[in-house]
């Protein structure tokens, strides 16, 4: 595509800047992930040259993705010369993200450096995928086409929904909670919305928001469990997203820990997710909706306070093996169902203190409650990673 730069300069192919220099990639990643840096930090960083940073940086500021702020440090001890450090020009691109659920649509619009700029909501009515498009593309629309007309500067959607996803073809293989089998969402979502598409599971869309954005910034491994309507992990480890030969590594709700346990969606019994999932919760507590069962459980009702306390501990385990297995710097517990969390708490300790092994259980738990807007920033993180890392 050809854009006018902000100035009014000539007009710039903007793919082809960061298609033909993989330093102005790596350049352009390292001051959207980090902030503002000198061409001497950037060149440290990632291994060039001062030189080979100057020259990979020149088509980035003429394509209006980054500036020169004032000079404020020196390149060196004895340097005459202070250095004009770069900085990312967030509003230059945007991008869109939508979080699928079960009954509703969560979008947002970001700026190349995540920032969230609109958010907006869709009930879903039906979970077909025709309906389904619809409404994404409906909802789209409403976000880019507004007051702010983002549209003219949006190229690129992420969407983001639970289950088996094949990230690189767009193809949902299965989500348990539309019921969808091998649907190409990538390639029916572009053709509704005329944008590029990312298609991701919504724990690793939310893991790379938080590896790039968050929590996880500068950690060279960290693992995010969620916690709620399923139970998921998204993992990091050497620096980059680990998501394995089939797209399915983290899926520690689908670990087994009870033989015995209550029969799982996807087959198995005794998995995580099928003993501390909401609505095993909700089944095992007699209540209506989760809500009524963290009331009942508050209030000191010890059949459904032993609902919650096996759910921890099944939770716990399923961190614990985590932590054996990679080994990350710390793990950050998050989703919808930390509004339970005091429920949950004292029993994923246990669970995760009685499974770790050695030093893993040293590993700390920080938890992080997340709204469902962040995990469409996390779509819309995850369209930001294949713009700039196409193979990440």
């Amino acid at each position: 595509m050809v854009a006018v730069d902000f100035r009014g300069m000539v007009p710039v192919d903007d793919d082809a800047v960061l298609a033909a220099s993989p330093a102005a990639a790596a350049i352009l990643t390292a001051l959207v992930t980090s902030g503002p840096q000198s061409r001497v930090t950037l060149a440290r960083k990632l291994g060039l040259s001062s030189a080979a940073v100057t020259k990979a940086a020149r088509p980035l500021i003429n394509a209006g993705y980054l500036s020169e702020l004032d000079a404020t440090e020196r390149t060196g001890p004895g340097a005459g010369r202070p250095a004009s450090p770069l900085m990312v020009r967030a509003d230059r691109e945007f991008f869109a993200g939508v979080k699928l659920t079960g009954d509703e649509l969560i979008g947002v619009v970001c700026d190349l450096t995540a920032q969230v700029h609109a958010v907006a909501h869709r009930p879903l009515a039906s979970s077909s995928v025709d309906d389904v498009l619809a409404e994404i593309a409906a909802l789209v629309a409403e976000l880019l086409d507004g007051p702010q007309n983002y549209r003219e500067r949006t190229r690129r959607l992420g969407l983001a929904v639970s289950g088996d996803v094949d990230r690189e073809s767009g193809l949902v293989r299965y989500s348990p909670f539309l019921r969808w089998h091998n649907v190409r969402l990538g390639k029916l979502a572009a053709a509704a919305t005329g944008l590029a598409v990312t298609v991701e599971n919504d724990v690793k869309a939310l893991t790379t928001a938080e590896h790039w954005f968050g929590e996880g910034a500068g950690a060279d491994s960290f693992a995010l469990v969620t916690v709620g309507v399923g139970i998921g992990c998204g993992l990091v480890v050497n620096g980059r997203p680990v998501s394995g030969s089939h797209g399915v590594a983290g899926e520690i709700g689908h670990l087994s820990v009870d033989a015995s346990g209550p029969q799982c969606h996807c087959g198995s019994r005794g998995c995580v997710e099928a003993i501390a999932g909401t609505s095993y919760i909700v089944a095992a507590a007699g209540t209506p909706t989760i809500e009524a069962a963290v009331d009942l459980a508050r209030d000191g009702d010890p059949t459904v306070g032993a609902v919650f306390a096996r759910a921890g501990e099944a939770i716990g385990l399923g961190i614990a093996a985590v932590a054996n297995l990679v080994g990350p710097a710390r793990i950050v517990v998050s989703g919808e169902g930390l509004s339970a969390y005091d429920l949950f708490e004292p029993h994923i300790r246990a669970g995760f203190e009685r499974q770790a092994f050695g030093a893993a259980v040293d590993c700390p738990l920080s938890i992080r409650p997340l709204p469902f807007e962040e995990w469409a920033r996390g779509a819309a993180a995850v369209s930001i990673q294949s713009r700039l890392v196409p193979l990440a």
